[in-house]
Parts: structure tokens; C-alpha cells; sequence
């Protein structure tokens, strides 16, 4: 039995390293960003990294990637920042005039012109709440697929961090589900765990033999302020002296969860696109005085820890990079839903 996967906004390769996993065949990938191409190609051959912008690339150009007589998976999970819980509080009209709207729209396009079997679509919670959304799932129902989805609890499935995730699956042979959790509370990931025994950095150095597992350089007052933060505990608890302005304003009081450290027992904080820096979120180290490392960041994102993100021949980019990692899907969650889709299939041909 052949199947091959076509995965649209492929980024580094998150999702597709996952479904490899999960023994999926995943023939290309698609992303608009050319700086992705290094981490997605070196780490998943033999599949292919395409160049495109998915609203432009013909549908007829896609549909002749999957060889013959294949069974047709189609996979992709559009850039969420227009869906993020922070332009959802700021965005006061309609849909806004933010073109990656469209990018779900351009997604059901594809699938209405070249109707692959499977479908799956991930993206952040707050999609579920938008009128896109459910335009989306009428139309796969309009043709004629099956269509489940659910909000995900990362680690039930492993990826030790605590993020959520919609999942949405659909079929033309029949109901399709995600499979159940793996993991218990008891059995979460944790920090501790998952990049507890990496090298020891101080604040600024990089690890020569990889790297990726650099940290950026904090400033003096930023070295005082880590210093003086616990595991999972907050800016409220430091001396006055070095507390931001800003948040001694009643309008800064409820941003709790910046300038403060990771637990080591706990799966950690959703990596966001800026988690290498200290002050975006809880991403200081649990221990040593600095901001997570890019590599630290990856692994939480269930990245395996050799995954090559750094082209050597191109200048280091932290912003770029950081941007990749934040940006991916899971590796563990995209195994699972591999997983999902290999049993579908089997199931159906059983």
C-alpha cells in the first residue's frame, strides 16, 4: 500500500519530521519562507522543500507530486498569528486586513481541486471561535469528507511543554480521530527531563561543537533580576528596585508570566516565537542565570536533539531561528497525528 504526504506551510519541518516518524511517506513540502529550506531538507530526506506561496502554486503542480495510484494526504497547519489569543484582543473588526486569513481559505482551495483522501489542519485553539474556521469544515463536509477535530493537550502526547493545539482530521473512507492520549499527568514530560543534562552556558555563550545551543547575552539589571527569581515564580516577587515601570502601573500588573524562570518538574511554558528572550515570557533557565537556549527551545518543541536548524554556511540569525522553532508544530504531536492517520488507513483496508 502507497501513501504519500504533501505538507503546506512545512516551516523547518515539524510536522513532517513527525509523520516520518509515525512511517508516513512524506514526498514535499511548501512554505513561502526560502530560509526554512536548510533545517527541512537536511532532516527529512528524501523529501522535498518547495519554495511557494500556497495561494499562487497551481493546483495542478500539487496534485502531481503524489505518484500514481497513492493514497493522497494532505497536511499543513497555517501561520496562527492571526488566530493567536494577542490578535484576537487586539483586532476590533471582522477578519481584519491581515492576508494570512486567507492562507486557510487558499487550503481549502487545494483540497477542493485536487481531493486528497486525508486531511489534517492544526493551528492554535482560538481558530475554532472564527467564522473561518467553520467555513472551512462546511466545505470539507460539502465534499464529502468525514471531519472530526479536537483541542490537544501537548502533553498527553508527549511534547513536554504546556501548549494546546487544534486538531482537525478528515476522510473520504470514513471517521477519522486522533488517537488517545499516551501520556498521563503522572507521566508528563518535564523540563527536568528534557533538557535537563545539556551543557552548562552562562549568559551569551554558545556551545562550540552545536551551535544551537546559544543564549542571548542579558544585560547587568536582567542578571540581577534572574537572580532573584525562583522556579515559576514571577516579577511581583522581586524588590521594587528592580521592578519595570511598567508593571508597577495597574495596567502591567496582570502580565504575571514574563521575567520568570522555568520549573525543572514541570513541562514547560508554550514556546512562543521569542522564547529566547528572558523577558517575553518564563523562559529562564530553572537554574542557571540566562534565557533558555535556542537548542533548549527545540528540544522542548520535541525536536530531536540533532536536528539541524543552522545552515554553516549562512550568517546566524537568532530572530530568524527563534522565529522557526516558536513557529513549528510539535514533532510529537505531529507523530501522533501520523499515527492517527496510519491506523485510519489500516483500519479501512482491514
Amino acid at each position: 500500500m502507497q501513501y504519500a504526504v504533501v505538507d503546506l506551510f512545512c516551516g523547518i519541518g515539524g510536522l513532517t519530521h513527525g509523520l516520518i516518524k509515525a512511517g508516513l511517506n512524506v514526498v514535499a513540502g511548501l512554505d513561502i519562507d526560502s530560509t526554512c529550506r536548510y533545517a527541512y531538507e537536511t532532516n527529512n530526506k528524501p523529501a522535498k522543500f518547495i519554495e511557494a506561496d500556497i495561494t499562487d502554486y497551481s493546483s495542478d503542480e500539487l496534485a502531481k507530486l503524489y505518484p500514481d495510484d497513492s493514497i493522497k494526504i494532505l497536511v499543513g497547519c497555517a501561520p496562527c498569528q492571526p488566530f493567536s489569543k494577542y490578535t484576537m484582543r487586539y483586532r476590533k473588526n471582522g477578519r481584519g486586513s491581515d492576508d494570512k486569513w486567507k492562507l486557510l481559505n487558499s487550503f481549502a482551495d487545494k483540497v477542493e481541486k485536487i481531493k486528497p483522501d486525508i486531511i489534517s489542519m492544526e493551528n492554535v485553539p482560538e481558530l475554532e471561535k472564527e467564522k473561518i474556521f467553520q467555513e472551512f469544515k462546511e466545505k470539507l463536509e460539502e465534499l464529502e469528507y468525514f471531519v472530526t477535530y479536537s483541542i490537544v493537550y501537548c502533553p498527553d502526547y508527549g511534547v513536554p511543554q504546556v501548549r494546546k493545539r487544534l486538531v482537525l482530521l478528515a476522510s473520504r473512507f470514513g471517521k477519522i480521530e486522533l488517537i488517545k492520549p499516551i501520556y498521563t499527568p503522572k507521566q508528563y514530560l518535564t523540563v527536568r527531563k528534557t533538557i535537563g543534562n545539556l551543557p552548562i552556558l552562562e549568559s551569551g555563550q554558545r556551545l562550540p561543537e552545536d551551535p544551537l545551543h546559544y543564549c542571548t547575552k542579558l544585560s547587568e539589571k536582567n542578571i540581577l533580576r534572574i537572580k532573584n527569581s525562583r522556579q515559576g515564580g514571577t516579577w511581583r516577587e522581586w524588590d521594587d528596585s528592580l521592578k519595570l515601570k511598567c508593571h508597577k502601573k495597574n495596567s502591567g500588573k496582570s502580565y504575571g508570566s514574563v521575567y520568570g524562570r522555568m520549573s525543572w518538574n514541570k513541562p514547560s511554558p508554550t514556546i512562543t516565537t521569542q522564547f529566547y528572550g528572558y523577558g517575553n515570557g518564563r523562559f529562564g533557565h530553572p537554574e542557571q542565570d540566562r534565557a533558555i537556549s535556542l537548542r533548549e527551545g527545540a528540544i522542548l518543541q520535541s525536536f530531536p536533539r540533532k536536528y539541524a536548524i543552522v545552515d554553516p554556511n549562512k550568517e546566524f540569525n537568532t530572530k530568524i531561528i527563534g522565529t522557526h522553532i516558536g513557529n513549528a508544530v510539535p514533532v510529537k504531536l505531529g507523530k501522533a497525528i501520523g499515527e492517527s492517520i496510519k491506523n485510519h488507513i489500516l483500519e479501512d483496508r482491514a
